[in-house]
């Protein structure tokens, strides 16, 4: 299925691009969560086509934690940079992935 402009896409499994987002964001994540993890494992992920990319990505940080990241990749144009706009902490693996 096709994504469409403005709304998000069904969620997924996370595969090697995903995880290579978590590995770029992961200093800005730990920063703004203000710990360090060593766990940094993406699971699945939902995407938004806008001027760009979002991306929401539900990631393993040990035990029973888990981390919702928003994470905004910009237009080839704009050289693809990646910039972390939002984490929610505290979450579970059953919590579904929703905007934020």
């Amino acid at each position: 299925m096709p994504m469409l402009c403005g709304g998000t896409t069904e969620a997924k499994e996370a595969d090697d691009e995903v995880q290579r987002i978590c590995n770029e964001v992961k200093p800005h994540a730990e920063e703004k969560a203000g710990k360090k993890f060593e766990v940094f494992t993406a699971k699945s992920y939902k995407s938004q086509l806008v001027a760009g990319t979002n991306y929401f990505i539900k990631v393993h940080v040990g035990g029973d934690e888990f981390l919702h990241l928003r994470v905004y990749k910009m237009l080839p144009y704009a050289g693809e940079k990646l910039e972390l706009h939002g984490l929610q902490t505290s979450k579970a693996h059953h919590d579904p992935i929703e905007y934020f």
